[in-house]
């Protein structure tokens, strides 16, 4: 007699279960809407980080700083 198959089954990730929760409680526009705007808020971030690191290069190098 031969045993049946074993089949895996994943565990989902958190992001994976939270994504599954957004989809029922949002409508496709929303969330859109909520993934553009971190989006931006992460790419906003990075300019930031961007800026700071310049105007640390500038005051380094003994020039003044341009960036306010």
């Amino acid at each position: 007699m031969q045993a049946a198959p074993v089949h895996a089954t994943a565990i989902p990730s958190f992001t994976d279960a939270l994504r599954a929760v957004e989809s029922l409680l949002l409508s496709g526009g929303q969330r859109t809407a909520r993934r553009n705007a971190w989006t931006s808020v992460l790419e906003d971030r990075r300019r930031a980080k961007d800026r700071f690191e310049a105007q640390r290069v500038l005051e380094e190098t003994g020039r003044p700083a341009l960036l306010s």
